[in-house]
């Protein structure tokens, strides 16, 4: 990959993000998407334990938030899928490919693909397309002090306005995390809470970063970014995960994802 210029660096501080294009080649955008095609073959998910996936308050609390299912997933590769594809009975209303939001958590632990692309330090999924709503990552990985996680979104397809880029506001990881998701004791339902509100956010303070094939989407764990419905008939594929910087920064043991035994942090140096 290319280095990346002090221009780059000042820009990122200043924005809470920076796009880098094609720095992955079409045969590495290729690789992934095959395997999760495969993966995604293979998936057999119980209706019981079929969750929307959100960003929402209340609907995270309810789905996600009271579900051992996710809370469990962070050694685990499971599946978390679009609102409105599932009937009363839970089954599914449309392609099973085309049904998943995310998949996660531990795909860098077992697929030899996603290991060899990321190797990194602590890793979210692969985001296979859908509306996600204005957020900021350290909501759901907090460190002391903050500012130590920064995401990594890799473009697998275009990524235009029609079909689900990212969007940020510029600038908005310097006024701080407005809430942040914890967990509950032990034996409580649910099983996380939330502490302070998410604004509502203008609009019209929100940018585009719409990136071709193989480009790279950095984002600081505080800016806040979204990404729209995809209204068109192209999919959008993207691999994203976290890292920390791990010198004289703790992760919080508050955080819904934790290392276990099986499967602790990696470490990109040592």
């Amino acid at each position: 990959m290319a280095l990346v210029t002090d221009e780059q660096v000042q820009k990122f501080h200043e924005n809470g993000f920076l796009v880098l294009e094609r720095l992955f080649t079409e045969e590495e955008c290729k690789s992934m998407k095959e395997e999760m095609g495969r993966i995604l073959q293979e998936m057999d998910v119980p209706p019981h334990l079929r969750t929307e996936f959100s960003t929402q308050q209340e609907e995270q609390l309810r789905a996600q938030g009271s579900a051992d299912y996710f809370l469990t997933s962070g050694d685990k590769i499971r599946f978390f899928f679009e609102k409105g594809v599932f009937d009363e009975k839970g089954e599914f209303l449309v392609a099973r490919e085309k049904s998943v939001n995310k998949v996660g958590h531990a795909l860098h632990a077992y697929v030899p693909v996603f290991k060899s692309i990321t190797n990194s330090s602590k890793i979210q999924q692969p985001n296979i397309g859908g509306e996600v709503t204005p957020h900021q990552d350290a909501t759901f990985l907090y460190t002391e002090p903050l500012g130590q996680i920064t995401g990594f979104w890799i473009a697998l397809e275009d990524a235009t306005e029609q079909n689900g880029c990212l969007w940020f506001i510029p600038g908005s990881h310097k006024d701080g995390i407005s809430r942040r998701m914890l967990r509950t004791p032990p034996g409580t339902i649910p099983c996380t809470k939330f502490i302070g509100e998410e604004p509502n956010y203008n609009d019209d303070l929100f940018v585009p970063a719409p990136v071709p094939k193989g480009s790279l989407v950095l984002i600081q764990g505080e800016v806040v970014h979204k990404s729209e419905p995809n209204v068109s008939s192209n999919s959008r594929h993207a691999y994203s995960f976290h890292i920390m910087e791990s010198e004289n920064s703790t992760w919080s043991p508050e955080n819904w994802l934790q290392p276990t035994k099986e499967l602790p942090f990696p470490s990109l140096y040592t």
